[in-house]
């Protein structure tokens, strides 16, 4: 299959309207099953979606390990067409806690060998820093990735939840690709200030969290209970009070949907879809029906009168809570 396609931005390559975002395979959402997480995998590149999307601190390394199973047991010509896009720089120890971010070159080159390694693959198709580093330049984290793609390990500069300063001295460094940042229903900050960056500056967005971590999935219910091991566990916006409002939200959305003969997660997604061509939206499906639901949403229109119900349904800043726990909250450079 032949699924529509997006720049990213005006350097980067051209990739499937949706991509999709692989970390829960492995990390954050509780337990995944292996063999299914492949499984969405192959459906993904035999649906026609080119962009996968990891980082090299998903399960400390399990993800990139997983891709690589996934890619080398594809068959050739899906293989082929996949395009990955890696994060690093997060740091973790033994028991699974951050520990900071490292944006030194020799890091740098030393995580990208490690993710080259694990992934099985000899370059990496887009690739950035997780989290600013506060104590490095960003002109001297991505001239390091720069470098990589000199080289031809590394064929495109991305960045990740950096605002719109940041964006500006990385861009003067060298070419970007895209800035991966969360971008939803519930998550609207950037529509500020740095959107228009991006715009004025040719460089895309890889939108992720386009269903909130599952909370606008129409999915999501009050008395779900959470492991200890997932992040909504701890997440504001699936606390009390907090989920209770967002719930509501998505009840407005679940009518907006019936009339449109769609589920709440394909209006959620053809809402990003549709804020520009600039923008490709990550899904987070860990399981082929999952998958199928959300590239259902590629086969939804919304008109000016479907958009205008959204906004009313869903208005900016109408989500209770923040989309971080507030120590994560202040790793955040485009928050700032």
């Amino acid at each position: 299959m032949t699924l529509r396609t997006r720049n990213l931005g005006t350097t980067g390559p051209r990739v499937s309207a949706l991509g999709l975002g692989c970390m829960g395979m492995s990390a954050l959402y509780g337990d995944a099953d292996r063999v299914e997480s492949v499984a969405t995998v192959h459906a993904a590149l035999e649906a026609g979606v080119t962009l996968l999307d990891t980082g090299d601190f998903y399960g400390m390394g399990h993800n990139e390990m997983l891709i690589g199973e996934a890619l080398r047991t594809a068959p050739p010509a899906r293989r082929e067409q996949a395009l990955v896009s890696v994060k690093f720089g997060a740091l973790r120890d033994p028991a699974g806690d951050w520990i900071g971010v490292d944006g030194r070159p020799a890091a740098v080159r030393n995580f990208a060998a490690y993710s080259l390694q694990r992934l099985g693959v000899d370059h990496i198709d887009v690739y950035r820093i997780a989290r600013l580093d506060p104590q490095v330049p960003i002109e001297e984290t991505v001239g390091a990735i720069a470098e990589l793609v000199e080289k031809g390990y590394v064929r495109h500069v991305g960045l990740s939840e950096v605002g719109a300063e940041t964006v500006r001295r990385a861009a003067a460094t060298a070419p970007i690709a895209d800035l991966q940042i969360e971008y939803s229903l519930l998550s609207r900050g950037i529509e500020q200030g740095i959107l228009p960056t991006t715009r004025e500056l040719g460089i895309g967005i890889t939108a992720y969290g386009v269903l909130s971590r599952g909370l606008i999935s129409g999915h999501f219910t009050r008395d779900r209970q959470l492991a200890a091991n997932d992040f909504r566990a701890h997440s504001p916006r699936f606390q009390g009070d907090n989920l209770r409002h967002n719930l509501g939200l998505v009840d407005a959305l679940r009518e907006i949907a019936e009339r449109k003969e769609a589920t709440v997660a394909q209006i959620a997604i053809a809402w990003v879809l549709s804020r520009g061509e600039d923008i490709v939206p990550l899904v987070g499906a860990r399981t082929r029906e999952r998958l199928t639901e959300a590239l259902g949403a590629l086969d939804v229109t919304l008109d000016a009168a479907d958009l205008a119900a959204v906004e009313e349904a869903v208005p900016a800043d109408a989500a209770a809570g923040e989309r971080y726990p507030a120590a994560q909250m202040a790793l955040l450079d485009s928050e700032r």
